[in-house]
């Protein structure tokens, strides 16, 4: 099976691409294709997982049906053998991996929930006992449960660079009062319903991000939902606080990019066979776990 890194569709307009997906306009919805791309350290690697934009398309059509009564989502059409004619003839680049969805205007903040330290929240904690200005209790590890669960906002990046973690008050002063309250409700409504359901199938849900927008209706949920992308999921019986944990992603690309002492500037090196199906192995697996299905790439 070969990766998909590019996609083509003749003349529907291309919006753009972004590291994993490409956005197109269909008159007056969007059309989201997730590729096999993969990044790490905010690079696109020159190979890609073969299946992995279908393992997280499916994944997130699976959580936006379990979170569809906490909030309105952007689905309008996931089997491609219903969307418009004029995208049939790409059908086989659009079977599984694709999504109709409604337009809407994006806030400007990735709108991340935190229920254990790991990551740049760690890296945060260690130099200010805080992450994005809420103080947490001395002595925690990496890897630590939090006392609850956190909203911590950060600034969507334009041009490929990490994204900034920012306090509430700078949230409140991008969106307004009303709507980063809104946002902070429904992300923590939406983590922890997710930690629910991945703790009932042996997976702990350290953080994710969400991304809403808003449309005439109110606000919606938006672009990837809970996938190995876009989360921390980590294996609950192996979780033992005080360093990296056994994790659902993409580490062993990262791992092997650090053994080969790449210096993370372009252009990113291609990845071995072995890496890439260790990699597509551990999305399947949290998939399979997640959802209680297997999917047939």
């Amino acid at each position: 099976m070969t990766a998909l890194l590019t996609t083509n569709l003749g003349s529907i307009p291309l919006l753009g691409r972004g590291k994993v997906r490409d956005l197109y306009a269909v008159d007056d919805a969007l059309l989201m294709v997730a590729t096999d791309r993969i990044s790490a350290f905010d690079h696109v690697l020159a190979t890609g997982i073969p299946g992995k934009g279908k393992i997280l398309t499916q994944i997130s059509l699976f959580w936006f049906d379990l979170l569809a009564n906490l909030v309105p989502n952007h689905l309008i059409e996931t089997d491609a053998a219903n969307f418009p004619a004029v995208l049939q003839p790409y059908r086989d680049q659009l079977e599984g991996r694709s999504m109709l969805v409604t337009r809407a205007a994006m806030f400007p903040v990735e709108c991340v929930a935190r229920g254990y330290l790991a990551g740049s929240g760690w890296k945060e904690y260690q130099a200010t006992g805080t992450v994005c200005g809420i103080p947490l209790p001395s002595g925690l590890l990496d890897g630590s449960r939090l006392p609850e669960p956190v909203f911590t906002p950060a600034t969507k990046s334009q041009d490929g660079a990490h994204d900034e973690n920012i306090s509430f008050a700078a949230t409140e002063a991008l969106l307004g009062a009303t709507d980063a309250a809104e946002l902070k409700r429904l992300t923590l409504a939406l983590y922890n319903r997710a930690a629910q359901h991945a703790e009932s199938c042996g997976i702990i849900l350290a953080d994710t991000k969400f991304e809403f927008g808003k449309t005439s209706e109110g606000i919606i949920l938006a672009d990837e939902v809970l996938t190995p992308d876009s989360s921390r999921f980590w294996e609950q019986s192996a979780w033992k606080p005080g360093g990296a944990q056994p994790s659902f992603d993409k580490q062993f690309v990262r791992d092997y990019l650090e053994s080969i002492h790449w210096n993370k500037q372009a252009p990113a090196p291609g990845l071995p066979e072995e890496v890439a199906e260790r990699t597509q192995a551990k999305y399947l697996e949290a998939f399979r776990r997640l959802t209680g299905r297997h999917l047939n790439l």
